[in-house]
């Protein structure tokens, strides 16, 4: 007898539980992801390099926007690339469809025969999928090219990208806001660390989502990945602050 997986309860709890937000949360978590690391690698690079928390603010909503905009922008042009790129080769397999029928059609059965389909249940399936000229050119799509339509919207997904980025990378800069105006006793970089380190376990929680693992796993991957991006930018501008003054 088959028994379910440890984790199974787990998924099905996860796919209803984000069911209305499924469809983008891949682009949330990983504008996300790039957001919270990237920034606060700049912060953690100017604080190493005992930089002025005005300093910090003027490279950190610089890296901001510019990095938010041009990954949402390459999260956009890639999923237009992908759809253009579907709906041409769609193009041809009408244009071969219509012009090359019987070419076509040996093509459908010779995937479906691959597939383990035999004598006259083979013709039965051939002429089932050659009967509608939709289904024959849905079919060539996904069997013979193994292209699957994206059916999401390009600009939803570039601004969910930057929406995300923007968020969560404005994580490791609250607290240089408030100190800016109102100034802070406290170590800055060591609370930003604590806001940032509860941004990484979000987004690492939501990533177990979208990648089916287990909630620990997708944590301490982000966690790891933004720390071992942090640290190395800090001990970077540690020693260039040294080496340069």
């Amino acid at each position: 007898m088959i028994t379910p997986k440890h984790n199974e309860p787990q998924l099905h709890h996860q796919k209803s539980y984000f069911h209305k937000f499924q469809d983008y949360l891949g682009e949330f978590v990983y504008g996300g992801i790039d957001g919270s690391v990237t920034t606060f690698a700049v912060v953690a690079g100017a604080s190493g390099a005992e930089l002025s928390s005005a300093i910090i603010l003027i490279l950190g909503f610089a890296n901001l926007l510019a990095d938010g905009f041009s990954m949402s922008i390459g999260a956009y042009l890639s999923a237009k690339s992908g759809q253009e790129n579907y709906e041409k080769h769609k193009k041809i397999e009408y244009w071969e469809v219509e012009n090359m029928p019987e070419v076509e059609r040996q093509e459908i059965w010779d995937i479906f025969k691959a597939k383990g389909f035999e004598g006259q249940l083979l013709e039965q399936v051939t002429n089932v999928i050659c009967a509608d000229k939709d289904r024959w050119v849905d079919t060539m799509m996904t069997e013979e090219l193994g292209m699957m339509k994206e059916q999401r919207s390009p600009y939803k997904i570039g601004a969910v990208t930057f929406i995300s980025f923007l968020i969560l990378g404005l994580i490791p800069l609250v607290v240089y806001v408030v100190d800016y105006i109102y100034p802070l006793s406290s170590n800055l970089f060591f609370i930003a660390c604590l806001l940032t380190f509860f941004s990484f376990t979000v987004v690492g929680y939501l990533k177990s989502y979208v990648t089916q693992t287990s909630i620990w796993k997708g944590i301490l991957e982000t966690l790891v990945l933004g720390v071992s991006a942090a640290a190395a930018a800090y001990f970077v501008g540690d020693f260039l602050e040294k080496l340069l003054n």
